[in-house]
């Protein structure tokens, strides 16, 4: 057998490899044969426990979790925390009593008596406030027109609006109807509107005493006021006559009555405090029971200005008998807010030249 050495070339001349067959002397090759031996032995017995180890592993649990992706480590967490979750649920479950809950009755309807007339903005007026209404459980509706006959606009509106509703109508008598050019405060608006809706009022509820169509409060909206939702919660839970301050009415910011110890005392205003009840007509909601219980109790056409609703209320109730609502009537829930009457020159101009808007348009 023969091995390959490198031999250099003479000393001081560059070192080249060459190989040079030559047999070994007997001792050196009997020792390279028990180290080629031991070689193949070790690697034979490395090899063989690589394979063992392999076998072990053969249905084994892999910890693969380096080749998720970041999208399945949040899946996978997500259905631990549900599973988690589900758990929680579970023993809540489990171990939760039941509460009784206290009985409630039916709640009290609010009637809303709501005059209106013919206007350019009325059917404006009336979209914005049904659709305020359609938010109040339990409301009932009853609009009143001044007009000999109900109008197709009003009657097609309420009944559209999806709003339980009743529908009425009476002309205001020509001496008490305010004439062109008249200042809005000469003559009361919307008198015999409103003793028409407490008419149908008494008339449709005329049961026994303490029935439970009798249970209910009364409250008169006019059509371009701006009302809080939170007002007709308050209104609710009337005894007689519940009273809370109105925005924007008199010429000041706000109209109040003036609460001392949960009782009304005074009344701020800005015009003839001395009034019987100096409040305007959307700060005050009168209990349907009252009403039902004071047949003859309406409001005066002919009270002088400023007096229209101490007409109705002074027969009803006392000053101290006032129910403060809007935390001690500290709280703003109802404006006295008007809509800009329209000017409509440029119509008016168009109609001249027989090019005016379609009067089958309705507006």
């Amino acid at each position: 057998m023969f091995y390959y050495f490198y031999l250099k070339a003479a000393a001081g001349q560059e070192s080249l490899p060459r190989l040079l067959p030559f047999p070994l002397p007997g001792t050196m090759a009997t020792r390279m044969k028990l180290k080629l031996k031991t070689v193949f032995v070790m690697y034979f017995m490395v090899s063989l426990m690589g394979l063992i180890y392999a076998l072990m592993q053969l249905g084994q649990r892999c910890d693969c979790t380096e080749h998720i992706t970041g999208k399945d480590r949040t899946i996978s967490r997500l259905q631990e925390e549900l599973h988690r979750l589900k758990d929680v649920m579970k023993n809540s479950e489990a171990t939760r009593r039941p509460l009784k809950q206290p009985a409630r009755g039916p709640l009290p309807t609010v009637f809303v008596i709501t005059p209106t007339y013919a206007r350019l903005v009325q059917k404006a007026e009336l979209t914005r406030l049904s659709q305020t209404f359609l938010h109040v459980p339990q409301l009932h509706w009853i609009v009143v027109e001044d007009s000999p006959q109900k109008t197709p606009l009003v009657s097609d509106l309420l009944k559209k609006s999806g709003l339980i509703y009743t529908h009425l109508h009476v002309p205001t008598a020509k001496d008490q109807k305010l004439q062109e050019g008249d200042p809005n405060w000469l003559k009361p608006r919307g008198v015999q509107q409103r003793n028409e809706g407490l008419r149908w009022l008494r008339e449709d509820r005329r049961v026994e005493a303490g029935a439970d169509n009798q249970q209910g409060v009364v409250y008169f909206a006019d059509d371009d006021n701006t009302y809080s939702l939170q007002v007709f919660e308050e209104m609710r839970s009337t005894q007689r006559v519940s009273v809370w301050p109105v925005g924007l009415v008199g010429g000041m910011k706000y109209e109040r009555p003036v609460v001392e110890g949960g009782k009304v005392v005074r009344f701020h205003t800005g015009w003839r405090p001395n009034r019987p009840f100096p409040m305007d007509m959307a700060g005050f909601a009168v209990s349907l029971k009252l009403v039902l219980a004071n047949p003859d109790a309406c409001f005066d056409g002919n009270a002088p200005m400023g007096f229209l609703e101490s007409s109705f209320l002074q027969g009803l109730v006392t000053i101290d008998e006032l129910e403060p609502k809007a935390d001690n009537c500290t709280k703003v829930l109802v404006w006295h807010t008007r809509t800009e009457k329209p000017k409509m020159k440029r119509e008016e101009a168009m109609q001249a030249q027989g090019l005016g808007s379609d009067p089958a348009l309705e507006v």
